[in-house]
């Protein structure tokens, strides 16, 4: 079989394997991404539910359940289906001479755990702040970031209904990022990439916290809730408040903005009426529309 097929094959059979031993409980606690994400989720949904922000919007907001299987879609089901794409992607760098170490500013595998985490967390943050200017700045991708924007009514599994388009950009992105750390991912990154689902969801989610003067350094609901606000100031009509985990990026490249909270504002964005309602539609929804 040519190595490029047996790559792929090898990749998918192997993330599906993981998957299910995730959902039987076979594979660690501490990396079970699966009842990891569901536990997550359920304790932010019930903080909601406890202290909600918005009192008048319901538990089961609008498009609640619609969310919810974005968020299976895209951290499970699609991730099966790319995993071959990537091992071909990597094998086809290793032919042409090209390693994990080749683009290696430095080399943290020699630090302390606690450094590497840290490092390892504030690299992807940016990487993913960059990113995420990106599918704002840049009209053919912002086609597709448009169906994380159509959220109307914010809550927790709002941070991943978006668009398979955006795997495809974040992930050699997010990948870039290691190389740039020696091609190395620490061996507990497991409580890297927690950490960012829980803030995530958080994010995303109908509580109001601001982490007082630790705003400028973290991610908050109230800062996130601008980042989704159908009105935007006009100089600065492509967007607000990129953060993903940290907030310090907006602050330092004066793209954060937050003018009061109450928490009531409109959102979306101009045009997201053509955004089609179901899951099936927004598939494709990208490749056809040039709507904003």
């Amino acid at each position: 079989m040519n190595k490029y097929i047996q790559a792929f094959y090898d990749s998918f059979i192997n993330t599906l394997n993981w998957t299910w031993n995730s959902i039987v409980f076979e594979v660690p606690w501490y990396t079970n991404y699966f009842w990891g994400l569901i536990v997550i989720s359920l304790v932010v949904w019930f903080l909601e539910i406890a202290f909600p922000w918005r009192k008048n919007q319901a538990i089961f907001r609008k498009d609640f359940w619609l969310d919810a299987f974005y968020m299976f879609f895209n951290f499970f089901i699609f991730a099966i289906v790319i995993s071959g794409v990537y091992a071909v992607m990597q094998l086809g760098f290793n032919d042409l001479g090209i390693s994990m170490k080749s683009l290696a500013l430095i080399d943290i595998s020699v630090w302390p755990m606690w450094l590497q985490l840290l490092t390892f967390f504030i690299v992807l943050d940016f990487v993913q702040w960059l990113t995420h200017v990106m599918l704002h700045r840049f009209e053919v991708l912002w086609r597709f970031h448009q169906v994380h924007h159509s959220v109307k009514e914010m809550g927790f599994a709002a941070h991943l209904r978006y668009h398979w388009m955006e795997n495809i950009l974040y992930k050699p992105l997010k990948v870039f990022g290691v190389m740039i750390l020696g091609g190395f991912e620490p061996e507990q990154a497991y409580i890297v990439h927690f950490t960012a689902i829980a803030i995530g969801h958080f994010n995303h989610s109908n509580i109001k916290i601001t982490w007082g003067p630790l705003k400028y350094i973290f991610n908050n609901p109230v800062m996130h809730l601008y980042h989704h606000a159908y009105a935007l100031p006009k100089d600065r009509n492509y967007g607000v408040n990129f953060g993903i985990s940290l907030s310090v990026w907006d602050y330092l490249f004066k793209t954060n903005y937050i003018p009061e909270e109450s928490g009531t504002i409109e959102l979306g964005y101009k045009g997201d009426d053509q955004m089609p309602k179901n899951f099936w539609r927004q598939l494709t929804y990208g490749f056809f529309s040039s709507k904003k």
